[in-house]
């Protein structure tokens, strides 16, 4: 099945490649690889002409990670840190229908094979690169291939909103799609964006499942699964990212009937010049909820830009505490209240840009209270402190950080040749040992680039480099070395 999946691609590939040049102007990739469509199917008058005039958009992509600790390390016989590489290659292609009366329906297949240095039975220490492989299929079948219908939904558009109800991508606060590994993170559910009031956004979502990057199937919104239930690995069979509550199993739940939905409100508003305000408040009822406000505010200094940003979130227990505890990882050790989530996070940031350069200098700081729960690859920190790869919203957590980039192509320099560099640091609390990180400094480095002699053509490589300062006391480690380095390079190709 997973080989005729990956003959068609190959096929469709083929054919379209041969097809007329306008393909190469129908999207773009971001530096976040999201994609951005430039063109969209039109509308029609009639049934046939809906699917006649529907477009297909496809991508092919590599992606390959290398992981290297400062030591690899074994706990009571079981390897917990261990070298390795892995690389993947896959692609996935979308069907678009036209719109009639506003009514259209859209379908994208995903597939990918993965190949790395670990055997099958040690695929649970792949780090970043375990996103391009499903960890439950290849510990409990040896299964390297995935594939997913990731997004399936019909949808009606107007002048001033649209709606969605399927398998859909959903970009909030919280919630993303944060396509950057084989197939993107997506949820079943229905979704509104409105444009009807002046200057303003507003999205609201109710969403019953998620399917997670390195996942075939949708599963629970904030349950992970039993470690003993139905094989070995059960854990990696529900939600397994790296920001979900592990005290939040799906039998934890089931005994106490509640059903993990989440319902998020999102609004932006720019009606008062040079102000953009944003407000959300996303929420699994009977286990936890948050508020976010932010603002930020441009000075036009003539050849320069200042933008300073202030981003406020509470997060309110509204059951999860008592049923999982404080910590993600249930070690609660060090929390004031172990039993409670109840916590809050203050961000601050400055730019300043020019034309083909901009500084930021981000800060945030976590209550001493609950973790910070976000496992929906949407990032609490993001945009303010967080860098490659890391998970800086443990209680009682300070970040500061340093991000430069650099668009060559604008300085003219080199074509189409972007570099973003963060330098973050990060002090985590000394009394929350082992599953809390030790205090480290990030450097990372990406560069992107976008082949001229091949239309829509990107290459991206990344690097981060994270020095560690192991805890000791009495001559007993508290915290591990956190220090490691890590290389990804990545090729898109769109047509």
């Amino acid at each position: 099945m997973k080989q005729i999946v990956f003959g068609i691609f190959f096929i469709l590939f083929i054919n379209i490649l041969l097809a007329e040049d306008e393909i190469y102007s129908k999207r773009i990739i971001k530096s976040s690889m999201k994609e951005v469509y430039q063109v969209l199917p039109p509308k029609v008058d009639n049934l046939g002409d809906m699917f006649k005039e529907g477009i297909f958009y496809g991508r092919l992509r590599f992606n390959s990670f290398g992981f290297r600790w400062n030591d690899e390390l074994e706990l009571k016989g079981r390897t917990v840190r261990k070298d390795h590489a892995v690389g993947a290659i896959g692609g996935s292609l979308l069907y678009k229908s036209a719109y009639l009366n506003g009514f259209a329906f859209t379908a994208a297949l995903y597939a990918g094979k993965a190949e790395g240095t670990l055997d099958t039975n040690e695929a649970y220490l792949y780090k970043s690169g375990k996103g391009v492989l499903s960890r439950y299929s290849m510990l409990n079948d040896g299964e390297s291939y995935i594939t997913s219908l990731a997004q399936a939904y019909l949808e009606y558009r107007d002048d001033h909103f649209f709606i969605k109800a399927g398998r859909i991508m959903f970009e909030s606060f919280l919630t993303a799609s944060n396509d950057t590994k084989m197939i993107p993170n997506t949820f079943e559910g229905a979704m509104l964006e409105s444009h009807y009031f002046p200057h303003t956004v507003i999205k609201t979502a109710y969403l019953s499942r998620q399917k997670l990057r390195d996942h075939t199937t949708f599963h629970h919104i904030l349950a992970s699964g039993d470690k003993l239930a139905h094989g070995k690995y059960n854990i990696y069979s529900q939600n397994d990212d790296a920001g979900m509550h592990f005290g939040l199993s799906t039998s934890k739940l089931k005994s106490r009937g509640i059903k993990d939905r989440l319902i998020v409100i999102e609004g932006e508003n720019n009606s008062l010049e040079n102000l953009k305000l944003k407000v959300n408040y996303t929420a699994v009822p009977e286990l936890i909820s948050s508020a976010m406000l932010q603002a930020e505010y441009t000075f036009d200094m003539g050849d320069f830009t200042l933008i300073p940003a202030l981003r406020y979130m509470r997060q309110f227990d509204n059951g999860a505490g008592v049923i999982g505890g404080a910590n993600l990882k249930t070690v609660t050790t060090g929390y004031k209240n172990p039993e409670s989530l109840d916590s809050w996070l203050f961000a601050a940031r400055v730019d300043l840009k020019q034309d083909v350069w901009k500084l930021r200098l981000g800060y945030t700081n976590i209550a001493d209270k609950g973790d910070l729960i976000a496992p929906w690859r949407g990032f609490p920190t993001a945009g303010f402190t967080r860098a490659m790869s890391q998970y800086n919203w443990y209680a009682n957590t300070e970040t500061y950080m340093l991000r430069v980039d650099y668009d060559f192509d604008k300085a003219g320099i080199a074509s189409h040749l972007k570099a973003f560099m963060r330098y973050a640091v990060q002090n985590f609390d000394d009394e929350k040992p082992g599953v809390v990180y030790a205090d480290n400094k990030v450097f990372t480095l990406d560069i992107l680039k976008e082949i001229e002699s091949i239309p829509h053509f990107y290459i991206k490589f990344r690097v981060g480099h994270v020095v560690g300062d192991p805890l000791m006391r009495n001559g007993k480690v508290v915290k591990l070395d956190p220090s490691y380095d890590e290389a990804r390079f990545e090729i898109n190709y769109l047509f």
